[in-house]
């Protein structure tokens, strides 16, 4: 009876680490290129008052794919059927990878969304008019979204940059990942195609968590 009382012990053990180890765990999700829009531009591209038109609901609460699709115009190629994100922002973004970047030919700096000051410059295009965009188009950074509640589960705060481990079949460490905490959020690591095409992610894939005690205002 004893050596059954510690096998069922051992037993529940094991499946305890096996759900901390669990809720420990982020998903990952690849983001492909796509543009947010002001509202001006959006009345710019499509016309006075025009609204987007929400196709499905994104993984960010409030956010969604528009059924509008842009064209992207650089110094070297044209990229058709970009993906619109809504709501309208405040100012305009394009977020590329770098592969993106380079067949374009605008070199694209690595930033965080929403910091485009002096970034890359090109033309976006719909079938009724261009816009020239000055400033916006970016590399993202990658970065984790996530409430004020996972944040305490996994012992971290906005703000801090941590690495990740993909735990994918090509498992990859993933640096200087910043975390990213506001109640409206749901928790998600964002890559772009490059980084994922990098560790072979495959949907339900989830990555690590791992401290390095750094924060973005270090």
């Amino acid at each position: 009876m004893e050596e059954q009382a510690l096998r069922k012990e051992i037993k529940n053990l094991i499946l305890k680490m096996r759900e901390d180890n669990q809720k420990n765990l982020i998903p990952i999700e690849a983001s492909g290129r796509h543009i947010h829009l002001s509202q001006a531009d959006v009345e710019k591209l499509f016309g006075k008052g025009y609204q987007l038109t929400p196709r499905r609901e994104l993984s960010q609460p409030g956010q969604f794919l528009a059924e509008e699709k842009l064209r992207l115009i650089g110094p070297k190629s044209v990229v058709e059927n970009v993906a619109v994100l809504g709501p309208a922002r405040e100012s305009t973004q394009v977020e590329l990878s770098q592969t993106d970047a380079v067949g374009l030919g605008v070199k694209a700096p690595l930033r965080l969304s929403g910091n485009t000051e002096d970034t890359a410059s090109l033309f976006i295009a719909s079938a009724q008019n261009v816009v020239k965009l000055e400033e916006g188009a970016i590399i993202a950074k990658r970065h984790i979204h996530m409430t004020p509640e996972d944040a305490a589960q996994l012992k971290v705060e906005d703000g801090e940059i941590v690495n990740v481990e993909a735990l994918t079949s090509r498992p990859v460490i993933f640096k200087d990942v910043l975390v990213r905490v506001n109640e409206n959020y749901k928790l998600n690591m964002h890559l772009d195609y490059d980084e994922a095409n990098a560790c072979l992610l495959q949907k339900g894939d989830c990555g690590k968590v791992i401290k390095t005690g750094k924060h973005a205002n270090d």
